[in-house]
């Protein structure tokens, strides 16, 4: 089985072949220094798996002949982390390890207190999706997750439609065991706030379109930290924390 796999966009994919975009050729020519005839596993995003061999490697891209392809799925909870843009870079740090933990969905906002202006981080969608793609390939995931365009706030929080709705608030909020249902919800949502906060406006309008108040206990966890923390027990209860490899 090939041990080299990397995401591709579906359209690339033409009865036995596929085109490789010159940034995967670069990377399996240069850095891993594979040659024609090598096995690659190539992967759509949506679950659709392809066992290829190395056609040709030119500059500028490359193909690669499909062996076999089948589908997969992942047993991990369908997460969204809905997550006011921090300050820095540490935005890339919540995709990456998001990722790796097996958030499915990340819609970065614009909140009154971010630090971050949105207008800035707009250009920067392409390499946060590129993030999540290596971080995806890194960790094996069959699926692609998903990073949205920045939004405001109350409209993120409004077009929230997962079943369970979760908001990291230190006030006014239950403890998180309480609110967790016995049963594996379809679907979550997690809002987290900037380093200042949510606003009182702002909680107001989350618990409106029905997100839930919750505290993790008696510490108060950075913006990039909190969402991990919140994640990693929803997979271990609910996801594929415990499931064999």
């Amino acid at each position: 089985m090939a041990e080299h796999r990397f995401f591709i966009e579906p359209s690339v994919v033409a009865d036995d072949r596929v085109e490789l975009s010159p940034e995967v050729a670069h990377h399996i020519g240069k850095v891993l220094r594979l040659a024609e005839g090598d096995e690659i596993l190539l992967l759509d995003g949506s679950g659709n798996h392809f066992r290829t061999e190395i056609d040709q490697l030119r500059s500028g891209g490359g193909s690669a002949r499909i062996v076999e392809q089948w589908h997969a799925t992942e047993k991990a909870l369908p997460i969204r982390l809905i997550q006011a843009l921090p300050k820095g870079e540490k935005f890339d740090l919540i995709l990456q390890k998001g990722t790796e933990l097996g958030i499915g969905r990340f819609s970065p906002v614009s909140s009154g207190r971010s630090i971050a202006k949105a207008a800035r981080t707009e250009k920067k969608l392409a390499r946060w999706r590129r993030i999540v793609a290596e971080a995806a390939r890194q960790s094996r995931r069959p699926l692609l997750p998903t990073c949205d365009p920045v939004e405001p706030f109350g409209e993120a929080v409004a077009g929230s439609q997962q079943e369970l709705k979760l908001m990291l608030w230190e006030e006014g909020s239950m403890p998180l065991a309480e609110a967790l249902p016995a049963g594996p919800p379809t679907d979550i949502a997690i809002l987290v706030g900037p380093e200042g906060g949510f606003s009182a406006d702002e909680a107001e309008q989350a618990t409106g379109a029905g997100f839930i108040p919750v505290s993790l206990g008696p510490r108060i966890l950075r913006t990039e930290t909190a969402g991990f923390a919140v994640a990693a027990v929803l997979e271990y209860l609910y996801g594929d924390f415990g499931a064999n490899p």
